[in-house]
Parts: C-alpha cells; sequence; structure tokens
C-alpha cells in the first residue's frame, strides 16, 4: 500500500465512518444485525449455448452451482461471514470455460463458467447504529455495478480481499470507502487470469436532493499490479430520480465520468463516458431508451474508457461482444419494452453499436427474456441473444440460457 494514500485513506475512514457499498444478495446477508445465527444454501443449473462464427463448433455449458454460506450471531457489534461455491458440470461440457481453464478446447466460443470450489466470501465485520466495516474477502457493488460489481450474472462471480466502511455521517450524505488488495475474478484461482493483484482505492458519496432526484460522486483509483495496462483512475457524477404520473411513472438517469492512466499503466490516456438513461409508461409495460459512449482513439492502442472491475454483462448487450472497450471506443444506442405478464416478466431490447471516434459501425444485437418465481423459493429464466456484427472483427454472435434456481 502506497504510504501517502493510505494515510490519506484512513484519515478519510475515521472522519466519515461511512460508506455506499451494496451488499444485498439474493444468496447472501441483507441484516447483519440480528443475533441468530443463519445458514442459507441455493443451487443454480444453467444451460447455455453459444453460436458463434469463426468457432468450428458450437459450444454447450451445462453447469450447476450450489452455494452453502454461514453467518455468525451478532456479539457486541462483531459477527462473521462465509461462503462457499461448488460449480460442477453436469452433462455437456462442450466449452471454452475462458481464462486458460480449458486449452485443449479452442475450437468451442468462451462460456466463462470453469468447474471447481471457491471460496466466495469470508469476511469479519463491525456494526453500529450508523456505520459498519468488513475486512476480508467480500462481495462490492458500487452504483449500477457499471465500474465496481460483483459479475453475478457468472456461476463463479468476482469478490473482492478487501477493507471497507460504509455508512452516514450526517444523515443525509452517505460516503463508501474500500482498499482492495486482491481480485477475485470469475475465471477460478486454478489459473494466473483468476486472482489478481491490486492496491485499489474505492470512494462514493450520495445525497438525496428532493424533486431532482439521487447524486452519486465517486473516485476509484484502480491499480492492477499484474495486468497495469487496465490501471486507471476515474471520477464522475450519477444523477438518478423518478417522477410519478397518472397510472405510470418517469424514470431518468445522467452519468459522466473522466478516467486517466494510473499506476504502471505504459500508454498515458484520457477519456470521456457518458450515459443516458430514460423510461417511461405503467408497470406493465415501460418502454426504455437510452445512450451510452466510452471515448477511445482510432488507431491508438490503450487510449480508450475501460471498466476492468465491473458487471459487464449488464452493459452493452447480453452476447458480450464488448468485454473489452474498442480502441476507437464505443458507442451504444439503445430503446426497448418491459414489464410483467401474469406471474412473469418480461423484456426486450435493441442495441445499435458503432465507434465512439471515426465512422465505423459495430454491429446490433437483439435481447430477449422471460422469467418467473415460484413460490418464493425457485426460479425460471429463458434468456436469448442475437448480436449481428458489421466486420469479421465483430462476429455473429447468438447466445440461448435455460437457468433454473433454488434458494433456502
Amino acid at each position: 500500500m502506497r504510504p501517502l494514500k493510505a494515510c490519506a485513506f484512513l484519515f478519510l475512514s475515521g472522519c466519515f465512518q461511512a460508506a455506499n457499498i451494496d451488499w444485498v444478495s439474493a444468496d447472501g446477508p441483507e441484516n447483519q444485525a440480528g443475533s441468530e445465527s443463519k445458514v442459507g444454501i441455493s443451487f443454480r443449473y444453467r444451460l447455455e449455448q453459444v453460436e458463434q462464427a469463426g468457432f468450428d463448433r458450437d459450444a454447450l455449458a451445462s453447469t450447476l452451482r450450489g452455494r452453502l454460506n454461514f453467518l455468525t450471531g451478532s456479539l457486541g457489534g462483531f459477527s462473521a461471514f462465509v461462503e462457499l461455491d461448488y460449480v460442477a458440470q453436469v452433462g455437456s461440457d462442450r466449452y471454452n470455460a475462458g481464462g486458460g481453464n480449458t486449452p485443449d478446447r479452442a475450437q468451442y466460443p468462451v462460456v466463462a463458467d470453469p468447474k471447481g470450489e471457491d471460496l466466495n466470501q469470508s469476511y469479519l465485520q463491525y456494526q453500529s447504529d450508523r456505520w459498519k466495516t468488513r475486512l476480508g474477502r467480500q462481495r462490492i457493488i458500487i452504483n449500477n455495478a457499471r465500474f465496481v460489481g460483483n459479475v453475478g450474472w457468472r456461476q463463479n462471480e468476482q469478490t473482492y480481499d478487501a477493507w471497507s466502511v460504509e455508512g452516514s455521517a450526517t444523515g443525509e450524505i452517505d460516503y463508501s470507502l474500500a482498499y482492495v488488495g486482491k481480485v477475485n475474478r470469475i475465471y477460478g484461482n486454478d489459473v494466473p487470469a483468476g486472482d489478481q493483484k491490486h492496491d485499489t482505492y474505492l470512494l462514493n458519496a450520495t445525497r438525496q436532493f428532493e424533486r431532482v432526484g439521487k447524486l452519486a460522486v465517486y473516485w476509484f483509483d484502480i491499480d492492477n499490479e499484474d495486468d497495469p495496462s487496465v490501471s486507471n483512475r476515474t471520477w464522475g457524477l450519477r444523477l438518478t430520480g423518478q417522477t410519478e404520473l397518472e397510472r405510470s411513472h418517469f424514470t431518468y438517469a445522467l452519468e459522466y465520468a473522466r478516467q486517466t492512466e494510473t499506476g504502471d499503466n505504459p500508454v498515458p490516456y484520457d477519456a470521456d463516458y457518458y450515459r443516458l438513461d430514460l423510461s417511461w409508461g405503467p408497470e406493465y409495460a415501460q418502454v426504455f431508451a437510452g445512450f451510452e459512449s466510452l471515448g477511445g482513439q482510432e488507431g491508438d492502442a490503450g487510449q480508450a474508457f475501460r471498466t476492468p472491475l465491473a458487471t459487464l454483462h449488464a452493459f452493452n448487450g447480453w452476447a458480450d461482444r464488448f468485454s473489452t472497450t474498442p480502441e476507437a471506443g464505443l458507442e451504444d444506442v439503445f430503446v426497448g419494452v418491459k414489464g410483467p405478464l401474469n406471474q412473469w416478466s418480461w423484456y426486450v431490447a435493441y442495441h445499435d453499436f458503432a465507434a465512439e471516434s471515426g465512422a465505423a459501425g459495430y454491429g446490433s444485437e437483439i435481447d430477449v427474456s422471460f422469467s418467473r418465481r415460484f413460490a418464493d423459493h425457485y426460479g425460471v429464466l429463458l434468456k436469448f441473444a442475437d448480436f449481428k456484427g458489421a466486420s469479421a472483427a465483430y462476429a455473429d454472435t447468438t447466445k440461448l440460457w435455460l437457468q433454473l434456481t433454488a434458494d433456502f
């Protein structure tokens, strides 16, 4: 840990005793204040098929994740939490698990769900009435997970070996502070790509303004010691709000961020990020549209806006064709509609992708999903993504998922 930054971080945490990291998960503890110990268990089965131009074979992955966690009771505000995962291949293993896990399956597209066991979370916590702190391996999700998230869509989620503090100093402003020493990525701990050393600082503050919305201000210093090329320093602003109308409501989100290199990144650069989200309609059919721009420089590698800790699957289409920002940047214009149908939820979206720098087009994508919960503990999800590339560099890709869940 760099001495000056570490001192500043400790000073801030002592002053604010605060953070705004979202810890809530369907498989994890939502309230740490209880005095009783708790055990949780969940299962998630997924069948994923991928057809991608340029590969000899289509991928078909059949995987089952079992998750077991244990939360101790609180003693004087102190508690502990541990969570174990195991991902098994059930039937078909005709896929490349990515990250170097299956070098003998290069003929298949990547489905990044390697088999094996994982210590997903393991931390000690202290909680008072106004703040709490955690030390150890933990889930971190900040704001909408566009910059820092848990990649929860994959069977082996991304977690952080970190120290964090969260709370509220004034009753109006929430703060977030976290120091990350290692990122445990979705590829597992059997390959070098699965664990990366960090010297990373994450700060976030939010405040609710009446009749305007919620403003988030953030500063992320991401120093990846194992892959310096993605090290970056980002600051930004995000405003979200909702207006109730007669029989409908209107929601919006506006965001801007600025990014530069940091740490041992060999390429000096600066890049901008913009995002606009709009949604309107009654609950049964909400129309949404938006625009996202990640800056880049056509012909100059290493200068694109990057988000190496993001939950990427939630952005820029479910086909995951832009897990790395192109060197010319990325512009994503999207429109869709979503809502409930009896006990089901449905979603349809269309994306158009182009370069932020230059005039190149990348392609377009259609995403569709249907999902439902049963008897409080069970769920089913059908999901489809169809990406049509505009060049050989962005190959046509079609993905289909069937997912079944049970949590107790």
